[in-house]
């Protein structure tokens, strides 16, 4: 069986990093959703 999480900076980055955020409609009410709460970090990666 092989472990079912298997970490990767680039792919995170390019799944829920910023420019990923930015790239849709969802997205981008996300990142003003975070700003509004005054997250210190917007995106995970």
């Amino acid at each position: 069986m092989q472990p079912t999480f298997r970490p990767h900076r680039k792919k995170r980055a390019r799944q829920i990093g910023y420019r990923a955020r930015m790239a849709t409609r969802g997205g981008r009410k996300v990142i003003r959703a975070r700003r509004r709460k005054g997250r210190k970090r917007l995106t995970v990666v």
